[in-house]
C-alpha cells in the first residue's frame, strides 16, 4: 500500500454545527479541536490543514464540573507595570461565554502557524442564531 499526503489543494472542507448546549466545557473543545484539525477524517495529514469549519451556537450554557466557576482563574498582561489583571470562570461566562470556548479550544490546537490558521475556522455565537445559514452547516453528533 502506499501512503497517500493529501495536499492544501485537495483539501475538501464542511461546515459543521454543534450545540453546546449543557456539553461539559473541556470534552466540548476536545471534540471541536479534532474537527478543527480534521483528524475525524481518513485524509488527516499532519502538516496540511485539513480540517472543516465549525459553528457553536449556544456559548452561555455550557457547563463546568466541580468548582471551576469559582478557582478557575484567567489572567492576563496589559503591559503596563503591576497591571496583570485576572478575572473568574464566572465573570467571563457573564461578559464574554464566546471567548471561554475559544480558549479552551485554542489550548488544544498546535501553537504554530497551521494552529492560528484553524482556530479561524471556529465561529462561536451566544445565542441560537448565526449568520451562516447560506453555508448548510450539517449537525455533527457528539459521541
Amino acid at each position: 500500500m502506499k501512503t497517500v499526503f493529501v495536499k492544501k489543494e485537495e483539501v475538501n472542507r464542511r461546515w459543521f454545527i454543534f450545540d453546546a448546549n449543557g456539553q461539559t466545557l473541556g470534552r466540548f473543545a476536545s471534540r471541536i479541536a479534532k474537527v478543527l484539525m480534521g483528524k475525524n477524517k481518513p485524509t488527516y495529514t499532519p502538516n496540511v490543514d485539513n480540517g472543516d469549519f465549525v459553528v457553536v451556537i449556544n456559548a452561555e450554557k455550557i457547563k463546568v464540573t466541580g468548582k471551576k466557576l469559582t478557582d478557575k482563574i484567567y489572567y492576563h498582561h496589559t503591559g503596563y507595570m503591576g497591571n496583570l489583571k485576572a478575572e473568574t470562570l464566572k465573570e467571563r461566562l457573564e461578559k464574554e461565554p464566546e471567548e471561554v470556548i475559544v480558549d479552551a479550544v485554542w489550548g488544544m490546537l498546535p501553537k504554530t502557524r497551521l494552529g492560528r490558521k484553524m482556530i479561524k475556522k471556529l465561529k462561536v455565537y451566544r445565542g441560537s442564531e448565526h449568520p451562516h445559514i447560506a453555508q448548510k452547516p450539517e449537525p455533527l453528533k457528539l459521541s
